[in-house]
């Protein structure tokens, strides 16, 4: 994301839709003010609500008073796998007790990143985020929670733990990225798919050929906000705005009609995070 590029105008309208997947204080929200003035941002355009995702302790506090805060607003919190040799046990409860409040909807953003260990300073190793992952979903499941995944060049890795450990009930694989076989084993597992601006990218063929496959009751979007934001704004800064740029992306990719693809694509969401129907 470039700081030099002007954040995109404002997409037509398409609602409903429910952005499954964004980071409002990476955004630039720290307070209720501002946390209502970006999702009055995106309610304009459509995108009625949002959930906010967690990635370390901090943000998983600010998660739960934004969700607090504003009625359009739900949390999800969880260490990021990258983070996840933090998880001694003052943080394990910590998480546990902000994952219990009542407008939090998943634990998450938990999983497997393999990409960064060994590139990144302090990056959590393979041993150190598989423990943190077999930790997390163990909360959902003892909360009843839905697991929101964090996937990084991971694929079989993750699915390995999820048959070890038995997956809850409910599993989103946030930001979805992989390809057709990782797909279908997903989808066959019964698994929710999460689909960003990545699916708009011009380079982005095998996750294309993914999206089209993907029963519609088992398909999310998201922006994963502020990064990925969808062509042609690659490198923009992104908000829960311009979630229509990715869903019309998705829809065109799909054969669908846009409208049709954003009423299921909430009702997917609602069902997944239980939200209110709308």
């Amino acid at each position: 994301m470039s700081k030099d590029r002007p954040a995109p105008q404002p997409p037509q309208p398409l609602s409903p839709l429910v952005d499954a997947h964004t980071h409002l204080d990476a955004c630039g929200a720290s307070d209720a003010m501002s946390v209502k003035a970006m999702v009055d941002r995106a309610s304009a355009v459509g995108v009625e609500r949002v959930v906010t995702v967690a990635d370390d302790l901090e943000a998983a506090r600010f998660a739960v008073d934004a969700a607090n805060w504003d009625p359009r607003v739900y949390a999800a919190v969880a260490i990021h796998p990258t983070r996840a040799n933090v998880l001694d046990d003052a943080t394990k409860t910590e998480i546990e007790r902000l994952a219990g409040d009542r407008r939090v909807v998943a634990v998450g953003e938990t999983g497997l990143d393999f990409y960064w260990p060994g590139k990144l300073d302090g990056c959590a190793t393979v041993a150190e985020q598989t423990a943190g992952f077999r930790w997390h979903i163990d909360l959902a499941k003892r909360l009843g929670k839905t697991l929101m995944i964090h996937n990084r060049e991971a694929d079989q890795a993750l699915l390995q733990v999820l048959r070890e450990e038995g997956a809850p009930e409910m599993v989103v694989f946030h930001c979805f990225s992989s390809g057709v076989e990782m797909a279908r084993a997903c989808i066959d597992a019964g698994y929710v798919l999460s689909f960003s601006g990545t699916v708009s990218f011009k380079n982005a063929k095998a996750l294309r050929e993914a999206a089209s496959l993907v029963p519609t009751g088992q398909l999310i979007v998201e922006t994963d906000a502020p990064f990925l934001t969808p062509h042609p704004f690659r490198g923009a800064p992104n908000e829960p705005y311009c979630l229509p740029y990715t869903v019309r992306a998705l829809a065109d990719i799909r054969g669908e009609d846009p409208e049709e693809l954003a009423r299921a694509s909430t009702a997917t969401a609602e069902r997944v995070y239980g939200l209110p129907a709308r």
